[in-house]
């Protein structure tokens, strides 16, 4: 018996962090989530962020070391803007803020794309990516043969 279920969507992403005060300033200043809940179990702190009252993203203090590109796991937190303007805007608080960026301002998915955004890392190392699907053409294309988003 086969039955039609839905397509699958993300829900939330739950990351690791080293320093939970440390991450919440910056997903919530540098990002604008909100903070929809904190809490504490046996020494263990976690928080919930999220926009307009919807979960997005968990918070876990549980790692002992920052981020490590080459273990399994997550590669990059993508994060999607209205509009290349808006990209912008975040770019320039990210700098305000003395942010790390992988790549020199807003930069496309690949050569020709007409997608891109801006590539950086949290205070864990994460790596972070604000982009929009239009917007970035004519801008440059860090990497030749693999998806900028790659290898950052």
């Amino acid at each position: 018996m086969t039955t039609a279920i839905s397509p699958l969507r993300t829900g939330h992403v739950g990351l690791n962090v080293t320093d939970l005060h440390r991450a919440l300033v910056f997903y919530r200043d540098a990002l604008g989530f909100e903070v929809l809940g904190e809490g504490a179990q046996d020494g263990r702190r976690h928080a919930f962020l999220g926009q307009d009252g919807a979960l997005v993203l968990t918070l876990w203090q549980q790692a002992a070391d920052g981020y490590d590109p080459a273990a399994a796991g997550l590669h990059h937190l993508a994060l999607s803007a209205g509009s290349i303007e808006e990209v912008r805007e975040y770019e320039e608080r990210l700098r305000g803020l003395g942010v790390a960026f992988a790549y020199e301002g807003v930069v496309a998915h690949g050569e020709g794309a007409a997608s891109g955004g801006i590539f950086f890392h949290d205070p864990d190392g994460t790596r972070l990516e604000i982009s929009v699907p239009t917007g970035a053409l004519g801008a440059p294309a860090p990497n030749a043969s693999a998806p900028t988003c790659g290898f950052f």
